[in-house]
């Protein structure tokens, strides 16, 4: 079944609008584009005939978003997502990386009863339909995709590679599914080997390999929760599998409540609590270490996201009891794993704006590349940091998500929240098929 894709006007089915540009006379009728940076007419004679594996590589190259479009002009184009040849291209001319983010309604971890054999899931809102929202920040538009191959009882937990993650939530042994939203593909994951309620969980997909990481929230008891083990899961086209393994133990008094991780160069990271410092993880050498955060007693709100290949700490910054301005800084892990240097602090006159709409309930950051989305907690405004342009953007709230204030849509209630990961969206995610190798039986099949 097809998913509704890149729909960013609810009521119609084609929701792009299309311009065209044409001359005719009483016999004949030739269609002409504008090339935008030379201001030529391009004839459409010539284009209309080029060679169908060069137009294919062209489309290749399409924003998701455009293919997407393209793909209402006729038969053929709307054939290339199912087309093996096309597909071949796709994956040898590798397009450029489109950085979104993909955002869900979730509820907050508090904000669950668990009850001994079932209870309600965050999508169990009785329409049994999950969607999200995607963020485009180079065109600042907000698009909506349906997940209903998701079953009821999942909500999303990371992004990595064009895949989506999907965890179970009832407490126990734990079952994930991967999704690309733009094929409607799923695959399973077997069962965790230890028994968990809510864990942190960090994912890292690429072409030939899928790694998954699981760290916390033991249960001990059915009432009881500890933060003592970690596991992870590898499988790779070089045939190894590694379904589940047992890491190292998680260090001493540890407390992991973002249940989100962040990978970096062969590396998880997630956020410790109370006081506030980053637990990192590493694959290859299967050991946890403890990574001091800047100036730790005085944040506010921490994220971790990657950007560019590097660990960014986003907080803000309170020194209440002295001669210090508040502020919202972000800053950069160095190569040795254990210096931070302070990378950006956000304008004095704009963070008093954003202190004001932020209300001090709190906020949450996700990084894409030069991206930084800053998205407010119980608010209906977003902050898009660019990096590269050292610019600050009030983003327009998203349409789709209902309500007067983000995250609480219609039929929603106070403890959900937006919930936002990076997302590269790609047509096709071959090492999925890797899984099929093990043979598990998807929990929303006939």
């Amino acid at each position: 079944m097809e998913t509704n894709m890149f729909i960013n006007n609810p009521s119609a089915h084609l929701p792009f609008s299309y311009t065209f540009t044409s001359s005719s006379n009483s016999s004949t009728t030739t269609s002409t584009t504008t090339d935008s940076t030379s201001g030529q007419w391009m004839d459409g004679r010539i284009w209309s005939k080029l060679p169908p594996p060069l137009l294919d590589r062209i489309i290749a190259f399409l924003p998701p978003p455009a293919f997407f479009r393209s793909r209402c002009v006729c038969k053929r184009f709307y054939g290339l997502l199912f087309s093996h040849t096309f597909l071949e291209i796709y994956l040898q001319l590798l397009p450029p990386r489109h950085n979104c983010f993909l955002f869900f309604k979730h509820k907050t971890l508090k904000s669950y009863i668990y009850k001994r054999g079932g209870g309600g899931g965050a999508n169990d809102d009785g329409s049994n339909k999950a969607e999200g929202f995607l963020f485009d920040p180079n065109e600042i538009r907000w698009y909506r995709l349906s997940f209903p191959y998701i079953p009821s009882g999942f909500y999303p937990s990371g992004s990595s590679g064009g895949l989506v993650s999907w965890v179970s939530e009832e407490a126990g042994l734990k079952t994930i599914l991967l999704c690309n939203p733009l094929v409607g593909s799923v695959s399973q994951l077997p069962p965790m080997s230890r028994p968990r309620l809510f864990p942190s969980i960090g994912l890292s997909v690429t072409p030939t390999s899928i790694d998954v990481t699981v760290a916390g929230d033991d249960l001990i008891s059915p009432y009881a929760v500890k933060n003592l083990s970690s596991e992870s899961f590898h499988v790779d086209a070089g045939g190894f599998f590694s379904l589940w393994a047992m890491a190292s133990s998680l260090p001493r008094l540890c407390s992991l409540e973002s249940g989100k991780m962040v990978y970096v160069g062969g590396k998880f990271y997630c956020m410790n609590y109370s006081p506030f410092s980053v637990l990192c993880y590493e694959v290859t050498g299967n050991h946890w270490i403890k990574i001091q955060a800047p100036m730790r007693r005085f944040l506010r709100s921490p994220s971790l996201l990657e950007s560019k290949g590097r660990l960014v700490l986003v907080a803000a910054v309170e020194k209440s009891k002295l001669n210090v301005p508040k502020s919202l800084r972000l800053w950069s892990l160095q190569q040795d794993n254990a210096t931070w240097v302070e990378i950006e602090r956000m304008p004095q006159p704009l963070y008093t704006q954003f202190a004001v709409e932020e209300g001090g309930k709190g906020f949450e950051c996700v990084g894409n590349q030069e991206f930084v989305m800053i998205v407010l907690r119980r608010a209906s405004l977003q902050l898009l940091f660019d990096m590269v342009r050292k610019s600050w953007l009030w983003v327009p709230p998203c349409p789709y998500s209902g309500g007067s204030s983000v995250g609480v849509g219609s039929g929603g209630s106070e403890g959900e929240v937006l919930q936002g990961f990076a997302y590269d969206p790609v047509l096709t995610t071959p090492v999925v098929t890797l899984l099929d190798q093990l043979a598990l039986p998807y929990p929303g099949a006939c």
